[in-house]
Order: structure tokens, then sequence, then C-alpha cells
């Protein structure tokens, strides 16, 4: 019933939540406000300069509610950068390792996405109708509380719901036994891997030609840079009105600068084919033009920041909140100040004024900022430019010394990156093979189609046979017999549509007709399963004889003489009439026609995805490229 009484995570957006995993009542309540400011002390240095794409991560104390006990938490919306979603799920696993009182769960509007990346890996009882509050971080590892051995038997998957209070209980008691199996480990651990490097290298700088305004409020608030770039990427008609004038932002007044970008907000800036209004007064150089680019990135920039300012009442420098005192601002620079965030900068230089404004920036968001009084990014944007002073000449002279802007090619990428790319994934994904292990063995890509036909498949779909050591699926005779006997005995009386359509078509109503019909259905009856197997193996005999004088039959492989598997001469052995069964009928050789069929729909693929590649490499058989088309497109290089 909590499933379906859940809030549901919107779209583009990830839900975090932090439990006290021991504590209960007030003692919870004490625990989670001390661990939230604290954790805002130790994530400072992470979180100060990182760039969100639509909103920053916020820890919030929320109070028990239903089944649901007190935490601290919140939700996040990363629009199109899916990069901020893993970031916090590396944030939440780092937060429980640092306080191991804490158990952090973490979702999306698909629910338990971590699941969905370790999809390969789960166990088979772990489906999305059960998976509701078991999935948690604790003490830094992933944990998957399973199902108990009544909730196994039961049918019902809402039987096998599981509040988070006793998963809780759980988990602070028996964690040793939920640690989560190390391949679903590792496949979530490598998805976060490599932070918090990671998050210089998602940082993309570039030379913009910007109004001073605008300039000037990004060297205090870096981060509205992603506010202004969404303004100017979701634009409407309505938006651009406001652009014909530019009242707060006039293109009489502009510098060089160099402004910090995610890689997906310069994506989605630069990607954008955009010409200007006549009547806005901002013009664009020649394309050849060695600054063009720059022209170009500050002109959408720009049109970013009138449009923020144009949704947003003037606003009054009072309005603004002196984030810079304060009991609660103290201690916060003095843990910053402890975890040496100022990198030895002197106090008032131009680099410790840096910091410091990110600090601020981060700590006026991210701590003090209530959920129902935010203000809008335009009303920090005119905030900022009616309480900042503008020095021109400053900027001009920091213009002639601008650092170089980095390189954009990895926007570009060839069929050939692709492949790499594609290639690099696969291995990643196996374990490493020596020379001896990567020969290709057909009979085992025969073995290897045969094992997923032979799988059991459901309305969820068919399973993959990952393992040969897997039982194979079992012929019970008796039990065929009896379904044979039902169909071929006293049921066959019952016609199918083609037999009612025939019979209304002729009107059999001759008394004689009926009882010939009559009498041999007695015979049929008398007829036993061993006589009615017979028959219809040698009806089968007699449709292969017809078939191996077609062209149908012509287009299988047989078997050579005297080659024949031991499954061909037992086969042909058996039955009464073996004896005399015509030597001209050779038995087909399934593995070769398997394999050749194969072989020619992976060679049809080129190289591409397709159905034969995408079974066989599910089952781990991967086939070596096609050896002519590979020598005839090196021949046409050369």
């Amino acid at each position: 019933m909590e499933g379906l009484l859940r809030p549901v995570v919107a779209e583009d957006a990830v839900r975090y939540r932090l439990f006290a995993a021991a504590a209960g009542g007030a003692g919870a309540e004490a625990l989670l406000r001390r661990c939230a400011a604290a954790i805002a002390g130790r994530l400072a240095p992470l979180l100060a300069a990182y760039v969100w794409q639509r909103e920053p991560f916020r820890l919030r104390y929320a109070p028990a509610r239903g089944e649901t006990p007190a935490h601290i938490g919140g939700t996040t919306l990363f629009g199109d950068n899916v990069e901020d979603e893993w970031f916090i799920v590396y944030l939440i696993r780092e937060i429980t390792r640092e306080f191991p009182g804490l158990a952090g769960r973490v979702d999306d509007n698909d629910g338990e996405f971590l699941l969905i990346e370790a999809a390969d890996f789960l166990p088979k009882w772990l489906n999305p109708e059960n998976s509701d509050n078991r999935v948690f971080f604790y003490k830094g590892e992933l944990h998957i509380i399973p199902l108990s051995e009544a909730q196994e038997q039961e049918c019902d998957p809402s039987a096998a719901s599981l509040t988070i209070s006793q998963a809780l209980r759980l988990l602070s008691s028996r964690s040793e036994e939920f640690l989560a199996a190390e391949p679903i480990r590792a496949a979530v651990y490598k998805r976060i891997s490599g932070y918090p490097e990671k998050i210089q290298a998602s940082f993309h700088r570039a030379r913009c030609y910007l109004p001073v305004g605008a300039a000037a409020v990004l060297r205090q608030r870096p981060s509205l840079v992603a506010a202004a770039v969404q303004a100017f990427y979701l634009r409407d008609p309505v938006d651009l009105r406001a652009c014909r004038s530019f009242q707060t932002f006039p293109p009489d007044q502009r510098v060089m600068t160099v402004v910090t970008f995610t890689k997906c907000l310069y994506a989605q800036l630069v990607q954008q084919k955009f010409v200007p209004d006549r009547r806005s007064g901002y013009t664009l150089p020649l394309p050849s033009h060695p600054q063009y680019k720059a022209y170009e990135l500050g002109m959408k920039l720009a049109h970013g920041f009138e449009i923020l300012c144009s949704k947003c009442s003037k606003v009054s420098p009072d309005s603004k909140r002196n984030v810079s005192s304060g009991p609660l601002w103290e201690r916060f620079l003095s843990s910053l100040k402890e975890k040496n965030y100022f990198k030895g900068e002197i106090e008032g230089s131009a680099k410790y004024l840096e910091l410091l404004h990110m600090a601020e920036d981060y700590f006026q968001q991210s701590v003090t900022k209530p959920e129902c009084s935010e203000l809008s990014p335009g009303d920090e944007i005119l905030t900022l430019l009616q309480t900042t002073t503008i020095d021109m000449k400053e900027f001009e002279r920091e213009a002639a010394c601008l650092p170089p802007e980095d390189d954009d090619s990895w926007l570009e990428m060839t069929p050939d990156d692709l492949d790499q790319m594609l290639k690099e994934a696969r291995n990643e994904s196996l374990p490493s093979l020596n020379e001896e292990e990567q020969k290709y063995d057909l009979e085992a890509v025969a073995e290897s189609m045969k094992a997923f036909v032979s799988k059991v498949s459901t309305h969820e779909g068919a399973e993959m046979p990952w393992s040969s050591d897997e039982s194979h699926v079992t012929f019970d005779v008796d039990s065929f017999t009896k379904a044979l006997d039902r169909i071929l005995g006293e049921d066959s009386e019952e016609l199918d549509s083609d037999d009612l359509d025939e019979e209304q078509e002729f009107d059999f109503s001759d008394e004689d007709d009926e009882d010939l019909d009559a009498e041999n259905q007695r015979q049929d009856e008398n007829v036993s399963p061993d006589e009615l197997i017979g028959s219809l193996k040698s009806y089968m005999d007699e449709m292969d004889r017809e078939l191996a004088h077609t062209n149908v039959g012509k287009s299988f492989t047989t078997q050579k003489k005297g080659a024949s598997s031991v499954k061909a001469t037992t086969s042909q052995s058996a039955g009464p009439d073996s004896g005399a069964e015509d030597p001209e009928l050779t038995p087909v050789d399934v593995d070769m026609n398997l394999v050749t069929n194969l072989l020619e729909s992976y060679s049809a693929q080129s190289g591409l995805a397709g159905p034969t590649s995408n079974i066989l490499q599910s089952m781990g058989v991967y086939l070596p490229e096609n050896a002519d088309r590979v020598g005839s497109n090196k021949a046409a290089r050369e």
C-alpha cells in the first residue's frame, strides 16, 4: 500500500533521503539536525564550485509522516545533465561513509535506478514489485534487504512489501547479511567512480564577449550561468519580446571574459542556431573572424540573462539577505578554514574573494534558503546588479591577459570514435581474455543458440543461459504421450475455424458419411498411444521424402555419409520402419545449418547491431569481424 501512496518523483529529478539507522523519536531528530549542519560544512569544498544544471543538492529536515520516519533529504531537478543525478549518488554514499549512523536512499521517477544500472546481476527474486525500501547505502556500502522465507512463498507482490522503519531495524542489526553482491556493487560503483576529480573534468571554460553587467554577475555567482543557458535554450516567442530593447543588459558596454560552463551547458548553448533581432543592437562579425565564437556565445548568454530579468519584478537591495553575518555563517566559515578551503590565499586577495563568493553562493542556496521563499534567478541577478560596483576599466585590464579557453573538439565524434567507445564499453563488461580464450569455436556458437532456444520464456521475456552448468530442459515421455492422446484421441472431434468454414461451405448431410465418421472415431479410440506415435512418425517421414526432392529440401545441408553424428545414427536405427527408410533421405545436419544461417545473418549486419550479434553477445559469445569486409575496407584505404 505504501508503494501506491508514495509521492511520485518528477521526471528528470532525483530524490534522496538520509535516515537515522538506529535512533528513534526525539533522538533521531536531534541526530539528523546535527548531521545536516555537519554535512553542509563537509561538502562545501566539493559543492561550492559545482555548477548544477537545474537545481542544487540541498538537505532539509522532514518530520515523520505516515510510515516514513523523520529524515533529512530533498529532491533535485537535474534536467538534461544526468551526471548531476549520479554525482548525488556519490554524495549520498560518501555521507553514509562519513556518518555511519545514517542510512541513505536514492530514487527517481524510474524507481530504484541503482538496480537498473546493475540489472544484469540481480537475483531472480528481485523485481520492481517487491524492491521498494530494500536498497540502501549504509556505512558507505550498497545493501539490499532480501525477502524473508515467508515472503518468498507469497505470490502476491504486495505481501512482500517492506516499510522503511522495518528496513532500518534490519539494517542496523544485521547489515553484514544484507551487503549487496560484489557484481551489483561493482556495477553501481563503476558509474560513480572518478569523483571528486571528475568534477573538474566536467567543466568547459570558454571566452565570451558579454555585457559588463553580466560579467560582474557571473563573477559574484558563477552558478547563474546554468539559469541563463536554460532560459535561452527553452526560449519562446514571448520571451524574445524582452530581447528587442535589452533594458537590463544593453550591448553598448561589453567585455571579453572567460565563463565556466559544464560540458552539457556548453553543448546546449553552442549547438543552438540563433540570429538576434536587429532592434536589439547585438551584431555578430563574420564567421571567419577569430573571435566569432566568443561574440556568438556572449550574445546568447546575454539573451538568457535578459529573459530571466524580464520575468521578475524589480527588487530593492533590502530584499537580499546578508549571508555574511550571523552565528550559522560564522560556524560555516570556520569549518571551511579548517578544511583549507581557501588553499592558503591571503584574505582580501582576488582569488580569496572568488572562493568566498562561491562559498556564500553555496551557503545561500543549500544551507539557509527556505523552500517557500526562494528568490528566482532573475531576482538574484537584479539584486546583484544593484549591490555590486562595476569597474569597466578593471574588466578591460583582465581581458588583456585572459587564460586560454578549453578545446571543444570533444563535441565532435567520428564513427570510428563511436566504434572504439562501444568496443571499450564491451571489453569493460567482460573479464580479460588471453589469446587462447579469444579463439572462436563454431560449436560453441551452435550450443549457445540451442541453449537459448531451450530456455523457458514468459510474458516478461526470455532468460539468457549465462552458464552452461544450468540444468537442461527435461522431456517427460509420459506427459507427452498423454498430451498427444488428448489431441489425437477422444478430443479430436473438436474442429478448428477452417474445418467449420469447410463444413458450412459443403453440406455433409449424408447419413452414410456420418456412419463412416462414427466408425473411424471408434477405431481411433481403440488405437494405443504407441501406435499413434508410430503413425505420426511415418506421416512425418513421408513429408520429409516429399520435401527432399524440392528446392526447400535441397536448401539444407545434410550430413556426409560415414560422418553422421551419434544422434543421427540413433534416430535412423530407431523405430519399426528404420530398415525400410529411403537411402536417399540423408539426415539434415542441424548444427551446420544453424551456424551457416547465423553467420549469414551476422554478415548481413555489416558490422552494425542486429539480432544475431545481440542474442549471442547476451550469452557471452562474440563473433569476429567479417575478414572479407575488413580486408576490402583496408585495401580501399590503401
